[in-house]
């Protein structure tokens, strides 16, 4: 058995329950389902992959391989029926997903994973045998990461010849920092680290309800806890030393700097990403 988890921009109520029968039926357990919501939903799958790649380091013991699915498909139009599908290896865990160049960022820069195994549904569902019928159902299904990317992942996963070609992950990384996540607290987990270290300053721009934006100078610090209470600080992220968050201690940086998924904390004015 494997666990599994599942990132995904599809993740309705109806979504859930077809996704979690399926795996299911096909793995002999259903997975953790992660709803990939917000206004970038590519930025916020990019660090919650490498950060489910980081978590099964440091165990102490050899620990179990798992399985990490992602689907977060760019409505961009260039592929016929969306973009392809892909898989690599982290060691002994799997990850099969869609292949978002933005979304593989992260893994390619912090873990080097450069190139990853792109397949075409067609080729890989007609290799295992399907009828003529059901290939035709699951290569043009407007749900492809329900049909298709569970029996990847388990074909990978049992050892089985997928055809695939060997693809290197495009360059696809926001010039700007950007805000990875908003975790619960309103803590902003940016998506790389800032250069700066304890007692630098770093200008950030505040997004205030009337729209006008002002500017901030925040201090650094080591950990949360050297934040005084009530301010802004910029501290090492939960995500790793490479990672910076913008927090405000016992409240929401957040909602203070009136700032969001995709935004900038350096930058004046809000990108808006496709939805």
């Amino acid at each position: 058995m494997y666990p599994i988890t599942y990132i995904t921009d599809c993740f309705d109520g109806n979504a859930r329950a077809r996704l979690s029968t399926r795996i299911g039926a096909l793995f002999g357990q259903s997975p953790t389902i992660v709803a990939a919501d917000g206004p970038d939903p590519e930025s916020f799958a990019a660090l919650t992959l490498l950060d489910c790649l980081l978590a099964t380091e440091s165990l102490g013991e050899d620990g179990h391989p798992t399985i990490t699915l992602l689907n977060i498909a760019p409505r961009d139009g260039v592929w016929p029926n969306g973009v392809p599908f892909c898989f690599f290896w982290h060691g002994k865990h799997l990850v099969a997903g869609t292949f978002n160049a933005r979304v593989l960022s992260l893994v390619r820069r912090e873990l080097g994973i450069d190139r990853v195994h792109v397949t075409d549904i067609r080729e890989a569902v007609s290799s295992a045998g399907f009828t003529a019928a059901d290939i035709d159902k699951i290569a043009d299904t407007q749900f492809r990461s329900l049909w298709y990317l569970p029996l990847l992942a388990r074909w990978v996963a049992n050892g089985r010849a997928v055809p695939a070609v060997a693809t290197a992950i495009p360059d696809s990384f926001d010039e700007e920092p950007v805000v990875a996540v908003v975790d619960n607290f309103g803590n902003c987990k940016l998506d790389r680290e800032l250069g700066a270290g304890p007692g630098d300053t770093v200008t950030v721009a505040r997004r205030n309800d009337d729209g006008t934006t002002e500017l901030v100078d925040i201090t650094c610090y080591r950990h949360l806890t050297d934040v005084p209470r009530g301010a802004a600080g910029l501290v090492v992220g939960s995500s790793g030393r490479d990672f910076t968050e913008l927090v405000v201690r016992g409240g929401s940086a957040a909602r203070r700097f009136g700032l969001q998924a995709g935004d900038s904390p350096l930058r004046r004015t809000r990108v808006e990403y496709a939805a």
